[in-house]
């Protein structure tokens, strides 16, 4: 989507500034990658005994990491596969750390609120699908870069709702839970249309292994 591009664009021109200068100081993609789970992983530790407000700060900051090294990469001249397999692992490891922290912190109420558990559920289920489809359609030769809820729109909210309280919280992920379902059944909508027009011909034929492939392009 154009808009979505421009947005990317407009960032990245912000945060040149700060690229030039870590490249000056020898600073690596794979270094800001590995800070970048990091932070997230302290982060959804903050999350699971409530402190949401610090733990939506570690995850802005794990953000900002994730549009660093990708930056810095293409600065530098270092992309690699297994930058951009090492970057997309990390992404689903900070989902799985904060939405299991939600879960963790919603089952520890008196009593546990099951409502929200089980949209947490739906909306981690819904991340995964979101890019298990994108990378699966993607290893067949169907490009698969749509629906509503890519993972940068994710991580906005996820990280609105945490500086925000527990009121928007509980809305975002409702919110998470159902659009990241939309999105999923989009793309799977979406393969179904390709396929039937040739976009996935022979694929059976090509033995590709899903689990192997995924984008950093985003989701």
């Amino acid at each position: 989507m154009a808009g979505k591009s421009e947005i990317k664009q407009s960032l990245r021109g912000v945060l040149n500034p700060l690229v030039a200068l870590l490249s000056s100081i020898g600073v690596t993609p794979l270094g800001i990658t590995t800070t970048g789970i990091a932070l997230s992983m302290i982060g959804s530790f903050f999350v699971a005994y409530g402190r949401f407000f610090v733990g939506g700060v570690f995850l802005l900051a794990s953000g900002l990491c994730d549009v660093l090294d990708g930056s810095l990469a293409r600065r530098d001249g270092r992309v690699s596969t297994f930058g951009a397999f090492i970057d997309s692992t990390g992404d689903r490891v900070t989902e799985l750390f904060y939405f299991g922290a939600l879960i963790f912190y919603f089952a520890r109420r008196t009593p546990p609120n099951l409502f929200l558990i089980v949209f947490t559920l739906i909306a981690l289920g819904g991340a995964y699908l979101t890019s298990y489809t994108r990378a699966r359609s993607e290893g067949l030769g169907i490009p698969c870069s749509v629906g509503w809820l890519e993972r940068p729109e994710r991580l906005a909210l996820l990280i609105l709702g945490l500086l925000l309280g527990m009121k928007v919280l509980a809305v975002v992920i409702v919110v998470l839970a159902i659009l990241g379902v939309i999105t999923a059944a989009q793309r799977i909508n979406h393969v179904d249309r390709m396929s039937r027009v040739g976009g996935a011909a022979d694929s059976e034929e090509t033995g590709t292994d899903s689990e192997a492939v995924d984008s950093k392009s985003e989701e």
